[in-house]
């Protein structure tokens, strides 16, 4: 039996083509995913070790939650102290700013886009991971005209040694223009993975970023040959001030790559989620294949089950093809999972993540995952149509034709629903109950839903196969009553066919309403609580330069500038985001104040939105629990306002209270108004003073309502791009469906041909029969996709996107599009059929 599995692999080899490539797309997003994820965690592993010193001392709460410097620093006396100590072999002061960005010969911001824009002082001080960086060309830097890029940045950027390089600080000078003297990287190998780095001589380091102050942010001690961190910290630790910790240069290591890889560990699930839903899509195709070749193989079972061959073994040689074709499969795409990690490389680097100096990684558990993802699905996929073929009786072989036994569509509904039931409930708990991981409750009850809709489709898609029957009749006659009667005649076959195609469907309706009332709720609130008449930000979302607010304010036809600030931190034991703002602001900012008096908003208070206010039970009166670098503060509640998106955070304080919590000074945006009859040449003018800063924009309400609007467009275009690789397979399910079924009907297609049906006519029958299956999946999925969209938004509505808009212009292109892929999948198909020989076709078995 195994060899007679083998050869019928073999004799069937393009017919299984199409099912192989199914799996092939599914693993190669596994296999790409896992080891574009294992390069990215050894490549940030590499870095921050070739970033720390053996012990490195450094203020408790040195760094904020977003990994910058704090305003807490270190006394420059302590490296003295330190450097007498024994077993120490030298003691280096470090200086570092984040926000510094190079600008490059176009004008044009290199970087900015996740990786961070780094600058410091220069220093040749070991690392305790191996060499760091060092000079490559050029010289150090030394006074304030000079500076060092890495390699990476340089080339970017077009400059070479000798050129003026423009960069743009958030503290001390705005706008610097040094000369590069060196360029530096690591002659081991290794990049900064897209983050920029400028380096000054310490001096100027610090005049530029710690006020003039002879003082460090942290310091960096190196052991003498033949001395353990353990024993370098031990032996330092005890002469540190208050406030000021050592720890081991592995620790430190280990502490900032697994923040960083934990921030962005949302890559691998977002890119895993796709390969899930591909593999799931798959999953029908193969379901689909194996059933139409079991039923084209019946009578050659039937003999086999005559000839004494038992069930389990009929059985098991159905289990063994899907086996092989589950191990075939995965191992190319194991092979071009490899591909798109280089890809998906390439396409990360575009925004700022260049991984380019860290060779992929590839990871025997990648390899264990991908054989058992591909062979598991494709087994489980192959079993139902395998356990079917045990019910061949032998005596069917003695019939002309053999029907084989199914499930009825009774049962099927009865499934179907009940699954349709549990994942609505499913969902529903996660979208409205207070659970754990609600995107796993919510992810589970899509899928139940999905796959409960795609049991119970060959009953729910009869209504819809009969009308098209009929419009088919209508308008396309005897053929078209042919194609309409051809996909009643096994409406498991349609309707599973369909249901691959429903579930990208489902998935990119959703999206379209979810960014479709994503930037309706933006439009609106922006409407509603926009307030000055422009607004000043970051391109990149962070901070800038304090002296921009000053310089806007002496702008003529300028009335007043409201600063704003905020800084991610921990508020009430949650990551949140605390602002700050003068108190003067309050009542332009139209902050609506219900509880308490904003003329106690004073330093060492804060105000807090309602929605934060009810969620975690304050009142006026009541203390605010903050993390911040100087230690944990506590903040009295003096003021409950209405939720207003005009101010950033949740909890907000004033300008000098987040000062004295040990975060650097630093706007994140700037509410301009202008004087009364100031004009349209107002904006000119403001622009004016930014000019020369391209982080840094003056917009009016629409422009501002258009830059939030664009990282919605971007996503859900993200989204649709990863959603192409399920719809890829789903047309490839049509294709093969539409294949498999000319095959199974060779003779009737002889016996139509030999009665008169033209070529012409016959592909014209194929090519409806497939529109009819697109054009279900279509409606099934807009149709799903329209409930999961709505029921989503529905539950963020306390999450300010209070707007549900459906676009029904866009819902109406992805039925118009599935038209086109109905015609497309066809043309292989009809063209095979139309090419058969009538008088073979009429005498095939």
């Amino acid at each position: 039996m195994l060899r007679v599995a083998l050869k019928s692999l073999l004799g069937r080899k393009l017919r299984l083509l199409l099912s192989t490539f199914a799996i092939v797309l599914g693993v190669a997003f596994v296999a790409g995913s896992l080891v574009f994820s294992d390069t990215l965690s050894r490549s940030f592993t590499a870095l921050f070790a070739s970033t720390v010193g053996d012990v490195v001392v450094r203020p408790e709460g040195g760094t904020t939650q977003q990994g910058g410097p704090s305003a807490l620093t270190i006394d420059a006396s302590v490296v003295d102290e330190l450097d007498d100590v024994d077993g120490v072999a030298r003691v280096d002061g470090n200086v570092f700013a984040v926000g510094v960005y190079v600008v490059d010969r176009d004008r044009k911001v290199v970087g900015g886009l996740g990786p961070p824009a780094l600058a410091g002082n220069w220093s040749d001080a070991p690392a305790a991971g191996g060499e760091g960086l060092a000079l490559v060309e050029g010289v150090e830097p030394h006074g304030p005209d000079e500076v060092v890029l890495d390699d990476s940045t340089a080339e970017r950027a077009g400059y070479a040694v000798g050129d003026a390089v423009p960069l743009i600080s958030p503290r001390g000078e705005s706008l610097m223009q040094p000369t590069l003297v060196g360029i530096a990287g690591f002659p081991d190998g290794g990049s900064l993975n897209g983050a920029t780095f400028a380096a000054f001589d310490t001096a100027t380091a610090q005049d530029l970023f710690l006020d003039g102050e002879d003082v460090f942010n942290d310091i960096w001690v190196t052991g003498e040959d033949g001395v353990s961190q353990e024993e370098l910290r031990a032996a330092v630790a005890p002469l540190l001030p208050d406030g000021v910790e050592a720890v081991t240069g592995d620790a430190a290591a280990d502490e900032s790559a697994s923040d960083l890889l934990e921030a962005i560990s949302f890559i691998t699930t977002f890119l895993l989620i796709f390969a899930g839903i591909a593999l799931v899509v798959g999953a029908f195709l193969i379901v689909n294949t194996f059933s139409m070749l079991v039923a084209q193989r019946s009578r050659e079972l039937a003999l086999l089950r005559a000839l004494g061959a038992s069930r389990r073994q009929v059985t098991r040689s159905v289990l063994v093809e899907a086996f092989v074709l589950g191990a075939l499969g995965s191992t190319i795409g194991l092979g071009l999972g490899v591909l798109l990690a280089m890809l998906l490389r390439v396409v990360f680097g575009q925004f700022g993540l260049d991984l380019s100096g860290q060779p992929l990684i590839f990871q025997p558990t990648t390899v264990l995952a991908s054989y058992a993802v591909g062979i598991v699905v494709t087994m489980v996929a192959a079993y139902l149509p395998a356990r079917r073929t045990g019910r061949i009786a032998p005596v069917q072989a003695m019939r002309d034709d053999i029907a084989l036994p199914e499930a009825s569509l009774h049962r099927r509904l009865l499934v179907g629903v009940a699954m349709l039931v549990a994942g609505a409930g499913v969902l529903t708990t996660g979208l409205f109950a207070d659970v754990p991981r609600p995107g796993w409750w919510v992810g589970a009850g899509v899928l139940l839903m999905l796959l409960g809709t795609a049991t119970a489709s060959p009953v729910l898609a009869r209504p819809f196969l009969a009308l098209a029957r009929a419009v088919y009749a209508r308008l396309f006659g005897t053929v078209g009553n042919l194609a309409g009667q051809n996909s009643l005649r096994n409406p498991r076959r349609t309707a599973a066919t369909a249901s691959a195609l429903m579930i990208g469907l489902a998935l990119a309706a959703t999206m379209a309403i979810v960014g479709d009332s994503a930037k309706a709720s933006v439009d609106k609130t922006i409407e509603d609580n926009f307030v000055g008449d422009y607004v000043v930000s970051n391109t990149f979302g962070g901070e800038f330069n304090t002296t921009i607010a000053d310089q806007m304010a002496d702008v003529d036809g300028v009335d007043s500038v409201v600063r704003q600030r905020y800084q991610f931190t921990e508020v009430e034991g949650d990551d949140d985001a605390l602002g700050a703002i003068d108190p003067s602001a309050v009542e332009p900012l139209r902050l609506d104040v219900t509880e308490g008096s904003a003329a106690d908003f004073v330093d060492g208070t804060v105000l807090v939105q309602r929605s934060f206010a009810d969620e975690h039970d304050l009142g006026v009166g009541d203390e605010v629990e903050v993390a911040v670098p100087s230690g944990d503060q506590k903040w009295p509640v003096v003021g409950i306002v209405e939720d207003n998106p005009v101010v950033f955070a949740s909890v907000v304080t004033t300008l000098t209270t987040l000062a004295d919590a040990g975060f650097e000074e630093a706007d994140n945006a700037l509410i301009v108004f202008a004087e009364p009859g100031a004009g349209a040449a107002l904006e000119d003018r403001l622009d004016e003073v930014v000019a020369d800063l391209p982080i840094v924009t003056v917009k009016d309400q629409a422009a501002f309502a258009e830059e939030q609007r664009a990282p919605i467009d971007q996503f859900v275009l993200i989204i649709f791009a990863l959603l192409g690789l399920a719809l890829i397979i789903a047309v490839l399910g049509i294709v093969n469906t539409l294949a498999l079924s000319v095959i199974e009907r060779t003779r009737e297609v002889g016996l139509l041909r030999a009665i008169g049906l033209s070529r012409g006519q016959l592909r014209r029958m194929i090519t409806l029969e497939s529109v009819v299956i697109s054009v279900l999946g279509a409606l099934l999925g807009t149709v799903m996709g329209l409930v999961f969209g709505i029921a989503l938004m529905y539950s963020l509505r306390d999450e300010g996107l209070e707007v549900i808009s459906v676009p029904t212009g866009q819902l109406l292109v992805f039925v118009l599009l599935s038209l086109v892929i109905g015609v497309l999948a066809a043309v292989f198909p009809a063209r095979r059929a139309a090419r058969l020989d009538v008088l073979r076709a009429i005498a095939t078995e």
